[in-house]
């Protein structure tokens, strides 16, 4: 086989042909990675609201607009809390500052002076004597 006759034209054309299927599929592999351009290149151009590109990312898509919602409503949620910490401690202070006045009242009303002149008029009066305290012893 080796001394075959070989026809160079057709060597040739087969040869040419060859890479001309080359450069086609190098052609093709091209076309297809650039048919394909990137996510901010979708986003400006608009192509990902087509309804192809949304029904493959739909999972997605659902997955960001659960997360902004959990967003807006934990917003919602500390505002809540918030406003729920200040009226708390206005309620606070208000019963801690009427605690404060009516500790003063009594203290007022009740010093020894006052009751012994308000009790005077009933006939009480105060003991001069000292208390007396009378303890007992236990036998065991």
């Amino acid at each position: 086989m080796d001394n075959e006759y070989v026809d160079k034209e057709k060597v040739d054309a087969q040869k040419a042909l060859e890479t001309a299927k080359k450069k086609e599929k190098k052609q093709r592999a091209r076309q297809q990675v650039e048919k394909k351009p990137s996510a901010f290149v979708q986003i400006l151009n608009g192509d990902f609201l087509t309804k192809e590109f949304m029904i493959n990312n739909l999972g997605f898509i659902f997955f960001v607009m659960l997360l902004l919602l959990l967003i807006v409503s934990k917003g919602y949620y500390g505002k809540r809390l918030s406003d729920d910490v200040n009226k708390t401690q206005l309620e606070l202070n208000e019963l801690t500052s009427d605690h404060f006045e009516a500790k003063t009242r009594l203290e007022e009303e009740t010093q020894r002076v006052k009751l012994v002149d308000e009790l005077e008029s009933s006939g009480l009066k105060e003991t001069v004597n000292p208390t007396k305290v009378i303890r007992l012893k236990k036998n065991k």
